[in-house]
């Protein structure tokens, strides 16, 4: 009996070990030709099972596209991750052609932190393509963008770019280096702020550019929950709790900007509240108004009678 007990242990590890290699096996057969049913892909590198591709996607990702669009062509199959199935688009002639035949094309796939800060695609940035987000883009380019606005808010950008030319000539007179990149993204932040919120207080303005920030990091930021279904809801990456943190000071810093807004509509010259006044001559012709009598109602319903 204690043989017996011996040789079942030490088969163990190796039934295991087959049984795995038998699934990962069916996974990569399904995986290969289970594809077939949504018509000819693209060419595509070798996929892993359970992550796909996203071993090739390295930072940058820009760059790690215009390899493999180097390597296969300029339309790229990729998975990402289970389930999540995306064409690398590296040409412009097939980009003109794919815009114009693909209506979806337009539509932003909402992960976990947009979908959290744009209240399930309730915004203009993330929404579907549809009647709601052709209107917003029409309000958007009549109200914001239109001719009027951006020559009104040229000084705004004229002195953020000054303090970046400011900036540079300094180091440069130092004879040190200047990350660009990060002075041109502060410069787009402390002017959109300014642009949006020009009389805010200075502690408030400046929380208001680091959200700004961190709300950029965090959607550019890689979320395994995005392409990993077994993954949602752990927060592995700790950037479920950041969102939300950033997501209640943003609220109560977008709430102080409208209230501070209404309180300067409300104390212009031109929109105070008028006081009820009332004529006299219309004051009289109510006071003078008598009821009419009981006869004069008989005699109405007789001539109508």
């Amino acid at each position: 009996m204690e043989q017996v007990g011996v040789v079942s242990d030490s088969a163990a590890p190796l039934l295991v070990a087959s049984f795995l290699a038998a699934a990962a096996l069916l996974l990569l057969t399904f995986l290969r030709h289970g594809g077939n049913k949504h018509g000819r892909l693209p060419p595509s590198p070798m996929a892993l099972p359970l992550i796909g591709h996203l071993h090739l996607i390295r930072p940058p990702p820009h760059r790690a596209f215009d390899r493999l669009v180097a390597r296969y062509g300029p339309l790229v199959y990729l998975r990402l991750g289970p389930s999540t199935h995306c064409v690398v688009v590296g040409s412009a002639d097939v980009a003109r052609d794919v815009l114009k035949f693909e209506g979806s094309i337009p539509e932003r796939p909402l992960t976990a932190v947009t979908r959290h800060l744009a209240y399930d695609s309730a915004g203009f940035a993330f929404a579907p393509y549809g009647p709601h987000w052709r209107f917003m883009k029409r309000l958007c380019m009549s109200e914001l963008l239109g001719p009027r606005t951006i020559e009104q808010l040229r000084p705004v950008r004229a002195a953020e770019l000054a303090g970046v030319m400011r900036a540079a000539t300094a180091a440069a007179a130092k004879g040190e280096t200047i990350d660009m990149s990060r002075e041109l993204i502060r410069m787009s932040n402390n002017a959109i702020m300014r642009m949006v919120a020009t009389e805010l207080p200075g502690d408030m303005a400046d929380k208001a550019r680091d959200c700004a920030k961190q709300v950029a990091e965090l959607v550019g930021a890689f979320n395994i929950e995005d392409y990993v279904s077994l993954c949602r809801g752990w927060d592995l990456q700790g950037i479920g709790r950041r969102t939300r943190d950033v997501h209640s000071r943003f609220d109560a810093l977008l709430e102080a900007m409208i209230k501070t807004k209404e309180k300067e509509r409300r104390e212009e010259p031109g929109n105070r509240p008028r006081p009820r006044t009332c004529s006299t001559s219309s004051w009289t012709r109510r006071r003078t108004r008598l009821p009419r009598s009981s006869s004069q109602g008989r005699t109405s319903r007789r001539l109508s009678s």
